[in-house]
């Protein structure tokens, strides 16, 4: 039976939105959980995520031998957010927060939950700019075990126990459009039902519509993501400092990711900072198998690929993979085209390639413990291969010259013509003047200086990192080309939130009775991310914001 009135309205069912609709559930609120998809779709962008957490001090990273602590964090988070504007003292405040949550009970908490890490953590955005420039100074990247699924499960048990004892009903298939007030406060929501789809999580759906809808609470807690999946919307807040924004993007998100619950809560005089605040990767290949259109997966790459513009000329330290995401946007961006080049060898994508996502990495979503070990023993990860075979951005060859003629053929197929034509010659004598650094434990290349870093690390020596060894080297063919393409990804500014997760007006003041939580928020305060992110640290935003949502809304 359908209800119309309960102690809360959840909007989006995302991973923040089961967040909050749990803790509401323990605090025996009774609450309507709105979702424009299906209910196959529960856990959202989550659900196909990599399950990246980031945890300070750890024992996973004790147990590697990796010292952390919350100062350091700290220090990190401060270098690489750069907060600089008025706007920032709540984004600021969360951010604090949000560190010593993750140095705190966010593990045990999450534990009792049933969620478990892989034993190995990674080691994202490393900076290279100094102790207190942007980057992780230590590995933080704790992998779920399950990947997405696996963070989103505890929540959605949480969230079907809850509709069992009466306490959550779940409104799937009915669209938001507007909020409602009265008397100044927010209290309720009203929108458009759509007609039930069954199509699979994350492809789209033509879907008519049966009605609208109107639903009343005291309060309202907005969890409707960013605005990743409308291109349009993303070129129209791209900030100029990144550059022009691309003529080609991919999608890492479904189309519905369109800032339509921004739009409503603006409307309801909740604020948004720090639009122009983004977080796209570089690292964007096509998915030979698409979900959603255009659909894109991003490389999680490790240090050894050579990194070449459009124009073949090598980028500059330290824009090597893996180390600093939007510094390598800017640049890429200076040059005047849309997309790069990885040049490696068979040797380096066995052991380098990871992709992100739950759908490309079945052995950790599926916890199968012996196809993981069987990774790190066999070839080419069997996701990874498949790229190698059916991907149209993956070229290899035997040579340098049959490499970049199929690299020219490439670009200039997908360009109208428009593309800088690549000079075998000058690629191969970047790859030799590469590989000639690699001839002894001395170097002043500091790509090189990298990668010897990087392996006296346990965890990359063991699984991401492959010995240094000349990429020329014919045993360890054939040669690789990947092309990558700027992929959308997340809106790191939001609506303005107190620490309680309070939409606040222009005024500064909280809007009465309303909330938000997740992306919708910047993840905390409208943007404690500031500029850049320490990666691992999307989706533990969500669930630090989407707690304190329903905890607060509770009370």
């Amino acid at each position: 039976m359908q209800r119309n009135e309960a102690d809360v309205i959840v909007v989006g069912a995302g991973l923040s939105g089961l967040a909050a609709t749990a803790e509401l559930v323990d605090a025996g609120r009774s609450v309507i959980l709105v979702e424009q998809e299906g209910e196959q779709s529960l856990g959202g962008q989550a659900w196909w995520s990599f399950g990246g957490l980031f945890f300070v001090d750890s024992p996973e990273q004790r147990r590697l031998g990796v010292k952390d602590s919350v100062e350091l964090a700290w220090q990190d988070w401060l270098g690489t957010a750069g907060f600089d504007r008025e706007e920032d003292y709540w984004p600021r405040l969360w951010a604090e927060a949000y560190v010593n949550f993750a140095a705190g009970e966010k593990r045990s908490w999450l534990h009792q939950m049933g969620h478990r890490s892989f034993p190995v953590v990674g080691w994202a955005e490393r900076g290279g700019y100094g102790a207190t420039g942007p980057g992780n100074s230590v590995p933080r990247f704790h992998i779920t075990w399950g990947t997405g699924p696996g963070i989103t499960a505890p929540f959605e048990a949480r969230v079907r126990d809850g509709m069992e004892r009466g306490l959550v009903h779940l409104a799937c298939n009915h669209r938001m459009e507007a909020l409602v007030t009265s008397g100044g406060a927010v209290t309720g929501v009203r929108g458009t039902r759509l007609e039930r789809t069954t199509t699979p999580r994350g492809r789209p759906a033509v879907r008519g519509t049966e009605g609208e809808f109107e639903f009343s609470a005291g309060a309202v807690v907005v969890t409707t993501g960013g605005i990743g999946g409308d291109h349009g919307l993303v070129r129209s807040a791209w900030p100029k400092r990144l550059g022009a924004p691309p003529e080609r993007m991919l999608s890492g998100v479904p189309g519905h990711v369109d800032g339509r619950g921004l739009k409503a809560v603006q409307a309801a005089g909740g604020r948004i900072i720090n639009p122009d605040r983004m977080w796209h990767y570089v690292e964007g290949i096509r998915n030979w198998d698409p979900v959603w259109p255009n659909h894109g997966i991003r490389i999680l790459p490790g240090p050894s690929s050579l990194w070449l513009d459009a124009a073949g000329n090598r980028l500059p330290g330290p824009l090597f993979p893996g180390f600093d995401t939007l510094g390598t946007l800017e640049y890429l961006r200076g040059t005047g085209y849309d997309y790069s080049w990885f040049i490696l060898n068979k040797a380096i994508i066995r052991k380098e390639f990871a992709l992100s996502g739950s759908e490309q990495n079945p052995d950790l979503t599926g916890k199968s413990v012996r196809d993981v070990l069987g990774r790190a023993a066999a070839g080419v990860p069997g996701p990874v291969q498949k790229f190698l075979d059916q991907g149209e951005d993956f070229l290899t060859a035997g040579t340098v010259g049959e490499l970049v003629a199929a690299m020219n053929s490439l670009a200039k197929s997908s360009t109208e013509g428009t593309a800088p034509v690549l000079s075998a010659e000058s690629v191969l004598e970047q790859l030799q003047a590469r590989d000639r650094e690699i001839a002894n434990r001395f170097s002043k290349d500091a790509q090189i200086t990298a990668i010897r870093g990087a392996r006296a690390y346990l965890g990359d020596r063991l699984i991401r990192t492959a010995t240094p060894r000349p990429i020329l080297e014919p045993k360890d063919g054939p040669l690789i080309a990947v092309r990558l393409s700027v992929l959308t990804r997340k809106t790191l500014g939001g609506l303005e939130t107190d620490l309680d997760s309070r939409v606040l007006s222009s005024g500064g003041s909280p809007v009465p009775g309303l909330y938000a939580a997740g992306e919708a928020a910047g993840f905390g305060g409208g943007g404690m991310h500031g500029y850049r992110s320490l990666e691992g640290t999307f989706l533990g935003g969500c669930l630090f914001s989407g707690r304190a949502a329903g905890r607060a809304a509770a009370r």
